[in-house]
């Protein structure tokens, strides 16, 4: 038998720039109003490596993100660092890095129904400037992929949450180990979940 969609997990990175915005309990508490229970939290300064790592789990991923910023460059009218895709990809690992090793970080698992697909909704889109309002981005944040540009750095977004649910199960273990997800069950999930909301009634 399938798992039920409650048991869906979703990988969040609060990046540098949220903590130093002092926007953590809120970002958390947007996910906690959805009915997304927190099963892993730490706080750490990532090294290089790892988050190269965490940005290679998925295998395409270099390409296609040089692929984008080069249409992007060319929809702009301005000519692309380069035509190699995967030289342009590498330079915006470089700038994640810089971006992501400048300070402490808060990774977190939420687990509930569609935890993957409701976090990246509320979260709002990569680009601040362009996400709705409504979105943690779209309410918080000033930055576009123009002014990231012309610094020659990472768009500061405040966090990083899995893509998809095959993204989310190889980012998860990434960054916890088993033993530090805890199951465990919250009250409110009768009501989000049980099919008779039995027990309501005394």
């Amino acid at each position: 038998m399938a798992n039920h969609p409650k048991t869906e997990r979703t990988f969040v990175l609060i990046k540098p720039d949220g903590l130093q915005r002092t926007l953590v309990g809120e970002i958390m508490r947007r996910y906690e109003r959805l009915g997304l229970k927190l099963v892993g939290i730490k706080m750490l300064v990532p090294t290089a490596e790892h988050i190269e790592k965490h940005y290679t789990l998925h295998p395409g991923w270099k390409k296609a993100v040089g692929e984008k910023s080069i249409e992007s460059y060319i929809k702009k009218g301005k000519k692309p660092p380069s035509d190699n895709p995967l030289v342009v990809g590498e330079q915006v690992i470089e700038r994640l890095k810089k971006y992501l090793t400048s300070g402490p970080v808060i990774a977190s698992v939420w687990q509930g129904a569609h935890a993957v697909g409701i976090v990246r909704k509320v979260t709002g889109g990569t680009e601040p400037l362009s996400s709705d309002v409504g979105t943690i981005r779209g309410d918080f944040v000033l930055d576009s992929y123009q002014m990231a540009d012309t610094d020659d750095r990472a768009i500061r977004n405040l966090i990083h949450a899995s893509g998809s649910v095959e993204e989310a199960n190889a980012e998860i273990p990434h960054w916890f180990k088993k033993e530090e997800l805890v199951n465990y069950r919250l009250v409110q999930e009768q009501i989000l979940y049980d099919v008779n909301l039995d027990g309501l009634l005394e």
